[in-house]
């Protein structure tokens, strides 16, 4: 900075240039003290304590959700409702007389009880299964097996008598009880090559009298149905037995009796679900289609519940009216009572949990955690009012800051940190959950912050030589 001096008016004035050089300017900014200084998270170890920075990706988010925390939860008086009042009841003529059927004309009752569907497995043969064992034949006839004559009665086959065994000729006995088609066939195959006997079959069961199904009650043709290689269902037994004869679907049901235990099946919930239909009955089972509606019976019952109620119209008018009252006085004590904790959440005489935004956010404050749930870094991100100040944040660089509660850490802190210059990154956000007293940070980008720095030294700049020139 040069000065010259001249003479005007009989006075000495001195005037200076305002070029400064390079090196003055650098002098002038290393020498001021307040020139700005922005925030910023570093890893390491600080006054506050050791500083950890990790990156938020969907694995590590899962970390930090597992710190403990437990929402606050509303007063228990936002959870009940006026309802019927205490004590209230209805008064009127008394005790009512017995009605003369229990039945009014809708499922009440019906509950639905199904059994649980079972895999039945592969079917194995039983006592009293008739089995035929037969050999290729290019005429298509059934032959008979190495000479042995291959029936023992009418049916040409072999009955499993009460041992489970089958007796063939030539071969002795063979049990084959409680065995599948595979197993039962290898079984007769090694018996017939430990005999010297062409071992050239093929075993087929042709009656299925072991393993039966009882069907009963309002069905078109009650009767016994086998259970063959292919499992039986509900749909089907119905089926095959005439289906369902019954003159309201509403109050009737099947009832299936198995290993001591009843199930209840409505026919209002088999008819709508193919699932119940698809139920596999067991060896054993017993099923009942019952209806409990008598049309006699009803009409009595209504005629009496019409009586009853217009006995009774004035009593129910009148315990009706004390009800409404009752309701009326609880539920203008709840709404008070709500009125009262509402007030004292706006006077903040209600102790609560926060979280802390600081940095280059559209309102640095607090965000008040929310009763009942647990809130999300997205939501406190998107609160209205909040957020990432778009003019002036840097979306490279915002943290959570949390500080550890172990003893041993000494308040150590651990920055999450996530980059939302990829925006699908913002969908972590949303998983990310806020804990109490966390510090939600963004930090400025590196326009904003050396725009805040010329602003600041401008004056400084100005200042100077004004300061010298009045010296």
């Amino acid at each position: 900075m040069r000065f010259e001096f001249k003479v005007i008016g009989g006075r000495i004035v001195r005037r200076f240039s305002i070029a400064l050089s390079a090196l003055a300017l650098a002098g002038l900014i290393s020498g001021c003290s307040t020139i700005y200084r922005s925030s910023s998270v570093k890893a390491g170890v600080s006054e506050a304590g050791k500083v950890r920075v990790v990156a938020m990706t969907a694995e590590t988010v899962l970390v930090a959700n597992r710190a403990v925390y437990q929402p606050r939860t509303l007063p228990a008086v936002f959870q009940i409702s006026a309802g019927t009042g205490a004590g209230a009841s209805p008064r009127g003529a008394g005790a009512l007389p017995s009605p003369p059927s229990t039945q009014d004309g809708s499922r009440q009752g019906l509950r639905l009880d199904p059994p649980p569907n079972v895999d039945p497995g592969p079917y194995t043969i039983g006592t009293g299964d008739v089995v035929v064992l037969s050999t290729p034949s290019t005429q298509g006839t059934v032959a008979e097996l190495s000479g042995l004559l291959a029936a023992q009665n009418s049916r040409n086959g072999y009955t499993v008598q009460d041992d489970g065994s089958i007796n063939i000729p030539d071969v002795g006995r063979v049990r084959i009880a409680g065995l599948t088609v595979d197993e039962a066939e290898a079984i007769l195959f090694q018996r017939l090559v430990e005999n010297q006997i062409d071992p050239t079959f093929s075993l087929e069961i042709t009656e299925f009298n072991s393993r039966r199904v009882s069907i009963g009650g309002s069905v078109g043709q009650p009767g016994v149905l086998p259970i063959t290689l292919t499992p039986l269902t509900l749909g089907e037994a119905l089926a095959t037995s005439g289906s369902v004869s019954v003159a309201d679907i509403d109050v009737s049901s099947v009832r299936i009796y198995r290993d001591g235990t009843m199930y209840q099946i409505p026919l209002e919930d088999l008819y709508s679900r193919s699932d119940l239909q698809r139920l596999n009955l067991l060896a054993g089972d017993s099923v009942f289609v019952d209806t409990d509606f008598d049309l006699g019976r009803a009409e009595r019952y209504f005629a009496q519940q019409i009586q009853l109620r217009q006995t009774t119209l004035t009593g129910r008018q009148a315990a009706l009216a004390e009800l409404t009252a009752a309701v009326n006085l609880r539920r203008a004590d709840l709404d008070e009572r709500r009125g009262n904790f509402t007030q004292a959440l706006d006077l903040d005489a209600v102790e609560r949990d926060y979280v802390y935004l600081s940095g280059e956010v559209r309102s640095q404050g607090r965000y008040t955690l929310p009763f009942n749930r647990k809130a999300t870094l997205a939501d406190a991100l998107f609160e209205t009012g909040s957020g990432i100040a778009k003019e002036t944040g840097d979306v490279s660089e915002v943290y959570v800051l949390r500080a550890s509660d172990h003893v041993r850490e000494f308040g150590a802190v651990t920055a999450w940190h996530m980059d939302a210059r990829n925006a699908a990154n913002l969908t972590v956000a949303t998983r990310f959950e806020l804990r109490p007293d966390d510090i939600i940070f963004v930090a400025e980008n590196p326009v904003t912050r050396w725009d805040r720095v010329v602003s600041q030294i401008t004056p400084s700049l100005i200042a100077t030589p004004i300061n010298a020139v009045t010296d």
